[in-house]
């Protein structure tokens, strides 16, 4: 063992979860940061899909893998990853958390973390098998997770936020592990690689979902490492993002006001916590959460009816710090669907399509129709029009399975 795991044991409260992360945790000698960058960056864009079936029924990801692998020559095989959501029907009322370890210091010190702030009901190896062009990969493990009564009057938090405390602490403070995912029935699945190479790394094709988003990534101005592939989850809501938030600055300023920590050195980061921020903690409806990160612009405002100026330019007062500059694109998983977004100006590609119940989202038309050759209708969502896809949770009961649809544990 560790000089730094035995000191965590001596300790014994190092991470107590009583405050869930403090200062006293900077006591001990910390281990170099895995902080690896790919060789190169070349400047481009991302590809990105989304599949969502309003009714309930769940998809194999091998149609993710099939659309992703379409867009091929939008990444350069430094990111691909997908979320999947419906996944784990057997143990969906548990957190599961997706977890990456450099190394086997970096998965004992997140196992005594979580052994002292959580039940482990279940913890295994995520299940992969070797593929050509998947290399140097982390450690990948999986925990379902409960949270005790006593730790939630003790810290007096709802079990979400004390599962976004933890992730926090996990993330800024333990050397080397990184939170991939951590809701409950989806996981997220992603690595450095093409998204084809990654999706069959993952062996996704054996999982199923009535969500799956997508991305293969293109790095321009941050790393290009596991840790840094798409999504980004947290809780149930997962991003997939192609652009760049150049108000990343003031967006993480904002956020960390309430608690949240950007420690994944990426833009996209924000916008996955600014939505559970909305959507979660202040319970807006999906569209006024759209409207606040792509807002109107003044201008437009200003020719806006009486009543529509007077929501408007609250929208604009109450969460400006909180609005997205810049070109992006991005695909919302969540528990209960899917929601896709561009920028006020559309200065990235998004198309949609729906065919019955299930609707599609995707960079090209070409793999929407990869996947689903003659959808009944397709489109080009307008600038800061959200698209949105809505699933009942009488219809996720309604579908699903006594059977877990996953490979069976190494």
């Amino acid at each position: 063992m560790s000089g730094r795991g035995r000191d965590i044991r001596e300790a014994g409260n190092l991470y107590s979860g009583l405050t869930l992360g403090g200062s006293h945790i900077r006591q001990f000698a910390a281990r170099e940061p895995y902080r690896e960058e790919a060789g190169q960056r070349i400047l481009g864009g991302c590809g990105l899909m989304g599949v969502c079936d309003q009714s309930g029924k769940r998809m194999s990801g091998e149609l993710a893998l099939q659309s992703m692998a379409s867009m091929h020559d939008r990444g350069n095989g430094l990111g691909g990853g997908f979320a999947g959501y419906g996944i784990y029907p057997d143990l969906a009322e548990y957190f599961c958390f997706h977890m990456l370890f450099t190394d086997e210091v970096a998965k004992e010190d997140t196992e005594f973390y979580l052994g002292r702030n959580f039940l482990i009901v279940q913890e295994e190896p995520i299940p992969t098998k070797p593929i050509k062009g998947i290399e140097d990969e982390p450690i990948l493990w999986r925990y379902f997770l409960e949270i005790a009564e006593e730790r939630l009057k003790e810290t007096q938090l709802s079990p979400e936020d004390y599962v976004v405390h933890s992730v926090m602490d996990i993330n800024s403070y333990i050397d080397g592990a990184f939170v991939a995912s951590s809701g409950k029935n989806m996981g997220a699945f992603k690595g450095v690689g093409f998204p084809e190479e990654i999706g069959e790394f993952f062996c996704i094709d054996e999982y199923k979902g009535w969500t799956w988003t997508g991305h293969g990534r293109f790095p321009t101005n941050t790393p290009g490492w596991w840790g840094g592939a798409h999504p980004f989850a947290l809780l149930d809501y997962s991003i997939v993002h192609n652009g760049e938030i150049s108000s990343y600055g003031i967006n993480r300023r904002y956020l960390e006001m309430f608690g949240y920590k950007c420690s994944l050195q990426t833009d996209t980061e924000v916008v996955t916590y600014l939505f559970d921020l909305m959507l979660r903690r202040h319970k807006l409806p999906v569209e006024m959460a759209c409207k606040a990160l792509a807002s109107p612009f003044w201008k437009d405002i200003d020719l806006m009816p009486p009543e529509q100026h007077k929501l408007f330019t609250a929208i604009r007062m109450v969460y400006g710090q909180a609005l997205l500059n810049g070109p992006f694109a991005v695909v919302l998983g969540m528990a209960d669907g899917m929601v896709a977004l561009n920028d006020r100006i559309k200065l990235r590609p998004l198309v949609a399509a729906r065919d019955g119940d299930v609707i599609y989202v995707a960079s090209e038309e070409s793999a929407i129709r990869e996947i689903c050759a003659h959808p009944q209708e397709s489109w080009m969502p307008r600038a800061g029009e959200p698209v949105i896809a809505t699933v009942s949770a009488q219809a996720k009961v309604a579908n699903g399975s006594s059977r877990q649809c996953a490979p069976e544990a190494a």
